[in-house]
């Protein structure tokens, strides 16, 4: 092997310095060290980047061969990757200040696959970090370092139970009875991680003997905002989704109340609903006629039942409290038998005296417009049926959780509520 010892080596003319011919191997023994104090081309990127320090606080398109740090303490921020890249190129994004969970860092493909998919990702995890190399046209970005699903794309809740039915890219599930939603992905913040809700308990019983009207049960919403903004009652204002993790939720849909004859102890409240840490208060029950102690007062729940005279008060709504308010009060009979009753409390109104039951809410959680919890009709008057609660002597309206009527007259039983429902939706695709 021959040996050529220099300092320095030189073009003999021009600018160009040619080492080796086509194919040849030069090698650097183990511990040399290469100083570039120039620029290089055709050799390509080793696997690393070189980091800018200098964290980043907007959007921005990414340079090959370059890591940065993405601060999103302000909010969320994309990530374009290079347009036209080639094999080798190279970008490294990481998590600056842990808050890539509450605002995303959305990866933005410019046109290349990620992974083989035309889909750009999202980065939903605090302190996460990826590196992405271009490979080809068919696979284009694969991410080498720290890749998990997190990182691959929007991901979205996935459940079974109920009744589904789908609103574009949104499905919906009706309970009404007894059932689990099951939830066997938890999504993410990409694609979807929360579910809206409507959980409406059973509307109490009306009373007895010209008595008042049962309360409607109680009426707790989201506001829509992560499932397509569909209308909904002024009660689901600022109130924010569920979010959901991979387990079976029990759902509880509450029974109606029942006008039950005295001396039975006097109309009956409606059964409460569930869904996950959502629970509505089932509906008071009417008051009933004054000479029939114990009590002639309505009864108090998620809405209060209406009274039947005027020594006997209405039941109080949102019993017990939450916020924003699940009912109202039921109305204070004005006395006397040929005064007839007053209403039970909605959702929305407190009880009329004497007359309609008060006000529900109106939804559009199901696609189209739907009035539920409403309270009873006082009983002896004209009261007719709202948002599903009875009329005078009738009913309320199934799986609306309206208060049913009180006693059309004189030693009539009051009727029963209508039992409760519950209502989740949220974003499939």
């Amino acid at each position: 092997m021959s040996k050529i010892e220099v300092n320095a080596i030189e073009p003999q003319c021009g600018t160009n310095l040619t080492v080796g011919a086509s194919g040849d191997t030069i090698t650097f023994p183990s511990g040399t060290t290469v100083v570039n104090n120039g620029s290089q081309t055709g050799f390509g990127r080793t696997g690393t980047v070189d980091w800018d320090t200098t964290a980043k606080t907007a959007s921005f398109t990414a340079v090959s061969g370059t890591g940065y740090f993405i601060n999103t303490t302000s909010g969320a921020i994309t990530v374009t990757l290079p347009a036209s890249p080639s094999a080798g190129d190279i970008v490294s994004i990481a998590d600056y200040a842990g808050t890539a969970a509450t605002n995303n860092i959305t990866i933005a493909r410019n046109g290349s696959n990620i992974n083989g998919s035309a889909s750009d990702i999202i980065l939903s995890i605090n302190g996460k970090s990826i590196t992405l190399v271009y490979v080809d046209g068919t696979q284009g970005w694969k991410i080498t370092d720290n890749a998990d699903q997190t990182t691959e794309g929007a991901q979205f809740v996935t459940a079974t139970g109920g009744t589904i039915t789908c609103c574009g890219d949104y499905k919906i599930h009706t309970f009404t009875g007894p059932s689990t939603f099951c939830v066997s992905s938890a999504g993410n913040a990409g694609g979807s991680n929360t579910a809206d809700y409507l959980v409406i308990a059973g509307g109490g019983g009306g009373g007895f003997d010209v008595g008042g009207g049962g309360g409607a049960g109680g009426y707790r919403e989201s506001s829509g905002a992560a499932s397509g903004c569909y209308t909904r009652s002024p009660l689901g204002a600022c109130v924010s989704a569920l979010s959901v993790t991979v387990q079976g939720y029990p759902i509880t849909v509450g029974a109606a109340g029942s006008g039950q004859p005295d001396p039975a102890g006097g109309a009956t409240n409606g059964s409460n609903s569930i869904f996950s840490t959502i629970t509505s208060t089932g509906g008071g029950g009417g008051g009933r006629q004054p000479s029939l102690s114990p009590s002639n007062g309505g009864k108090a729940g998620g809405s209060g039942g209406g009274s039947r005279a005027s020594d006997g008060p209405g039941g109080a709504g949102n019993t017990p409290p939450v916020s924003p308010p699940q009912g109202n009060p039921g109305g204070t009979g004005p006395g006397g038998g040929g005064s007839g009753g007053a209403g039970g409390g909605g959702a929305t109104a407190a009880g009329a005296v004497p007359g309609n039951g008060g006000a529900g809410g109106t939804s559009c959680i199901t696609a189209s417009p739907v009035g539920r919890a409403g309270g009873g009709g006082g009983g002896g008057n004209s009261a007719s049926p709202v948002n599903g609660g009875g009329g005078s002597g009738s009913a309320g309206t199934i799986n609306t959780g309206g208060g049913g009527g009180g006693g059309n007259t004189p030693t009539s039983v009051g009727a029963s509520g209508g039992s409760g429902i519950v209502i989740i939706r949220y974003k499939f695709q």
